[in-house]
């Protein structure tokens, strides 16, 4: 365990696939965060996102994710927590993996999102570190659901939730950025996942489970 680890143990989680390393996202991290938002997400106008973030001027982008950071930290409470979790791959800062989730000792259900830089975009890397943490939200959290959303256009996105074995849960109309989209739900049980023929592997998770106030942790399948 690291020494800032002690005092906020999230920082002690490591998730790591065959080609990915997936942590919460440290300060001297946000440099290479930043670099990968303004290398490109998604194509010009076209945003994936109910808040169109990553389309702020440069100069706006870097104190923006800083603080979204800082506070999605500040606010983790057991009853509303939301984990920002880096992908590394081959050493490189590729994108951002989130898992959140509120009353979760009651409902049992966690919500992601996620973003990778276009330079790798079709490698499969977006379907591996999704079943990373669905693998890590019902083995070692003992979820019941995870819960996800994506613009109805959003192929890329719903294909990898179809291929895990997600199921279309209802559309809804949303105002992302302030443009009307369609929006498709998509939700996760363990009964539906299709796992991955790989292992996770897990470090850190038992400081993380009780800073989050979970008590009962369920061993790895």
């Amino acid at each position: 365990m690291t020494e800032l680890a002690r005092y906020w143990p999230p920082f002690g989680l490591t998730l790591t696939t065959p080609r990915l390393v997936l942590r919460p996202i440290r300060d001297e991290d946000i440099p290479a965060a930043v670099q990968a938002a303004l290398s490109g997400i998604h194509e010009p106008g076209h945003s994936p996102f109910s808040r169109p973030w990553a389309e702020s001027p440069a100069e706006e982008l870097g104190p923006n994710m800083a603080q979204w950071y800082w506070r999605c930290r500040g606010n983790m409470s057991p009853q509303e927590w939301t984990l920002l979790l880096g992908i590394w791959h081959e050493d490189e800062f590729i994108g951002c993996q989130d898992i959140e989730a509120k009353d979760f000792a009651t409902l049992k259900t966690v919500s992601t999102g996620s973003w990778l830089k276009q330079s790798v975009h079709g490698r499969g890397l977006g379907k591996e570190m999704r079943a990373a943490v669905a693998l890590y939200a019902f083995d070692w959290l003992g979820a019941e659901v995870a819960e996800s959303e994506a613009a109805a256009w959003n192929q890329q996105s719903l294909g990898v939730s179809r291929s895990l074995g997600y199921e279309f849960n209802g559309v809804t109309r949303v105002s992302w950025g302030g443009q009307r989209q369609e929006a498709q739900k998509v939700r996760l049980t363990p009964a539906t996942f299709n796992r991955p023929d790989w292992h996770l592997q897990v470090q850190g998770h038992g400081p993380t489970a009780e800073y989050l106030g979970i008590q009962e942790q369920r061993q790895q399948r």
